[in-house]
């Protein structure tokens, strides 16, 4: 083996690393004078571990006829605002999943230079000022092991989508270093807001490319998975989402299947509710509710067999699920081969295209 730098011999040994900040999306591509699908694409395939670097513009070359796009239309939120305690604290509170009986799971941060980190000295039952005379208050923590999370109920004085609409903003943390709005944290297919933080995987998709992809004969379809918050500090396993996947879309991932097609998941929100309604054959079916899907390695995944997806450090929770995917070896290849070449991770960064 040839000798690799100090910074990818740690990846090599054993996929542990600390990302280089000069590796951070600081912000949107378009901000670096480029288009949306001007990112870069980082291509592997898991046959021979083989590498290939493109541009997203080029995602409809690797793909063919009777390949199906599965992408996630869930939109993002103004999920957060600011928040003050009774003390004069000011903080800052990530609205993360709509829970059934108009509870929330929610995050208080407290305000650093940086940016924002979690708040952890909270207690049950009390109660945060919010803008324009909203509140919000603490019943309980949502997991046993951790009070960063918390179930909590809101009291606004207008409609949620207004009240949003006219103070909320974008969840950001500190790689990214400035304020943006959220319609740089959009999708171009989103249909129905719901989730946190952006389904990110899908971002660099334009119109154009989408019309480029269907006349080559790709079929693109779609589900809805609401993802919460996912803050980097965070080890906790994933928490429960909502998903909708339609008959239409499991007829035509068992039909790409039964053709011996490529499913590709459009980020790993896909993968979840993918599997959520995915039996132990790999047929998938229609259905709704709250998915506790945990992908590992030992789980394996049954529906999907390739990935679009962005570049996740090893601790990160979606790691298992890319293992599960593509093992170990590959992903050492694949991931060296990324901070060689310099590609950029978080939300508005490179992507990764995992194929067969």
């Amino acid at each position: 083996m040839n000798t690799l730098s100090p910074l990818l011999e740690p990846v090599v040994a054993g996929l542990k690393f600390e990302l280089p900040p000069d590796l951070e999306a600081h912000e949107p591509p378009e901000a670096r004078g480029l288009a949306r699908d001007e990112v870069r694409l980082l291509v592997s395939y898991r046959s021979d571990n083989r590498v290939l670097h493109a541009t997203f513009r080029d995602l409809p070359s690797f793909l063919a006829a009777g390949d199906v796009l599965v992408i996630n239309t869930s939109g993002t939120l103004n999920a957060a605002l600011n928040a003050m305690r009774s003390d004069g604290t000011p903080l800052e509170l990530h609205l993360s999943t709509h829970l059934p009986g108009d509870e929330w799971m929610v995050e208080l941060r407290r305000l650093t230079e940086q940016g924002t980190a979690p708040f952890y000295e909270a207690h049950d039952g009390e109660t945060f000022g919010l803008p324009g005379g909203a509140t919000v208050m603490l019943q309980r923590p949502y997991s046993a092991s951790s009070k960063r999370l918390w179930t909590a109920r809101l009291r606004l004085p207008c409609p949620l989508e207004e009240y949003l609409a006219r103070y909320g903003f974008p969840i950001r943390y500190g790689y990214v270093r400035e304020n943006w709005p959220i319609s740089y944290y959009q999708t171009v297919y989103a249909t129905e807001t719901g989730s946190a933080e952006m389904p990110s995987a899908g971002r660099p998709f334009t119109p154009e490319l989408i019309v480029q992809l269907i006349a080559r004969g790709v079929q693109i379809v779609p589900l809805i998975l609401h993802t919460g918050v996912a803050s980097p500090e965070s080890h906790e396993p994933p928490y429960d989402e909502y998903y909708r996947v339609r008959p239409e879309t499991a007829n035509v991932v068992n039909a790409a299947h039964a053709a011996r097609k490529r499913v590709v998941a459009v980020g790993t929100t896909v993968v979840r509710a993918l599997e959520s309604v995915t039996d132990m054959e790999g047929v998938t079916w229609a259905g709704d509710g709250w998915t506790q899907v945990v992908v590992t390695p030992q789980r394996g995944l049954r529906t999907v067999n390739a990935l679009l997806t962005g570049f996740h450090e090893p601790r990160a929770t979606h790691w298992a699920m890319l293992e599960a995917l593509a093992g170990r070896e590959h992903l050492q290849a694949a991931y060296a081969s990324a901070l060689e070449q310099h590609y950029l991770w978080h939300e508005f960064g490179d992507v990764h295209l995992i194929l067969p």
